[in-house]
């Protein structure tokens, strides 16, 4: 890409961040510092990316744009800063522009989105720094969260004395957000693959 690509801009800012703290790749990831500067970068994108992919609601809902900030979260800042700002950005969004509805909608997001960022989080702490393991990590961490979305659904539905079935959930989860399960599972690994030599 050129100068002015995505994977530039990034790997810019984690330099500022390498010079700021003054503390090269390997210590940085540690820096407190640099978490919190980088867990705030994602979170304001997080709440912004979906005025934008919003103009068109269909084509919005559908690639699950607040869903690739807080993955790329997990990877770079952890799964307590991720899980954070999972919760925190469907909030933030509502209080600016008043969606998503906070229940059930709303709630169901925020849970959903933490336990994409904690289980992305935990996971790559975990295994081995090998490319494979990040497809692994994130189909789990995608796997997790919509796991934790149904049982959110079903509990809403259920206060309410509505049935949250089976159908329902492999619709909302799965089959209603295709378009971006699939630029997930192809954008997310790339830019974690090129962000790594910053900071690990």
């Amino acid at each position: 890409m050129d100068g002015y690509g995505t994977f530039d801009v990034f790997a810019w800012l984690l330099k500022l961040m390498s010079e700021i703290t003054g503390q090269g790749a390997p210590a940085l990831k540690n820096n407190k510092l640099y978490r919190m500067i980088l867990a705030g970068i994602f979170l304001a994108v997080a709440v912004v990316l979906p005025v934008i992919t919003g103009q068109i609601p269909q084509i919005g809902n559908a690639l699950c744009p607040m869903h690739i900030p807080v993955i790329l979260a997990g990877f770079f800042t952890g799964p307590w800063y991720a899980a954070a700002i999972g919760l925190a950005a469907p909030l933030l969004r509502f209080l600016i522009s008043g969606v998503p509805v906070l229940v059930p909608k709303g709630i169901a997001m925020c849970l959903e989105l933490s336990a994409y960022g904690m289980v992305t989080g935990l996971l790559y702490r975990t295994f081995p720094r090998k490319k494979i393991y990040i497809y692994v990590t994130l189909v789990c961490a995608m796997l997790a969260g919509r796991i934790v979305w149904g049982a959110a659904r079903v509990v809403f539905f259920g206060l309410g004395g509505y049935e949250f079935g089976w159908a329902a959930f492999m619709a909302g989860a799965f089959l209603n957000a295709i378009p971006g399960i699939v630029i997930q599972l192809v954008a997310i690994p790339v830019l974690v693959i090129a962000l790594q030599r910053y900071t690990n």
